[in-house]
């Protein structure tokens, strides 16, 4: 079961922070979520990424009936994948479960926010070399479970070559132009958003040259 919906809002105006970096951004001390990653604090609130993402969007990207044996019988809930974005640089993906479709979605919302990550964008194909943030800076691969996917850089125009659910992803992240090749159980949708999310967590992980000439 597949669908897409927009979006779950978090109430900012009645939010209380718990955590000193929610505090920090009430008060306006870190007014931007780079400085979060740059720091290396970690989101423990999701209001915090609505706080300083407010254009964020939001993606079901998978809904599925599970069912557990208990003693008391079978017991059923519905598992949600949701993949959150600003289409300019920040990706998460989270999942939830629950009795009701809706809360399912907004639990895996929340998940989402708690995983966001920067994604590096680039122009990494040896065909265009214009400069510009529309793809990846170099070819990334990302795994979950048995399913394996390959991003490669594209030049502009080329548009997204992948999956439905790949398409919603890399757009969510900014992502213009690409290839993507994947391998093993695709049709597995939550390995295979999984797998899209690992590969564009490494654009941010993995040290170049030109970080070295930063540090």
């Amino acid at each position: 079961m597949s669908t897409r919906r927009r979006r779950t809002t978090v109430n900012l105006e009645e939010w209380v922070p718990k955590t000193r970096l929610g505090k920090m951004i009430q008060e306006g001390r870190i007014t931007s979520i780079e400085e979060i990653f740059t720091e290396g604090y970690q989101i423990r609130e999701p209001q915090i990424v609505d706080a300083l993402l407010p254009d964020i969007q939001e993606e079901v990207i998978n809904i599925n009936l599970v069912q557990k044996q208990t003693d008391a019988g079978e017991k059923s809930r519905f598992k949600a994948i949701v993949a959150v974005g600003n289409k300019e640089g920040y990706i998460g993906l989270g999942s939830g479960k629950a009795t009701q479709v809706r809360t399912a979605i907004e639990k895996a919302a929340i998940d989402a926010r708690l995983n966001i990550v920067p994604v590096r964008r680039g122009c990494g194909s040896w065909e265009c070399g214009c400069g510009r943030p529309h793809s990846v800076p170099f070819q990334v691969e990302g795994k979950c479970g048995g399913v394996r996917v390959v991003i490669i850089p594209g030049p502009r125009g080329l548009g997204l070559v992948a999956g439905e659910v790949a398409k919603v992803i890399l757009g969510l992240a900014g992502i213009k132009d690409c290839w993507t090749r994947s391998y093993g159980s695709t049709r597995t949708i939550p390995s295979f958003a999984y797998a899209v999310f690992d590969a564009l967590k490494k654009t941010y992980t993995l040290i170049t040259p030109v970080d070295w000439v930063r540090h």
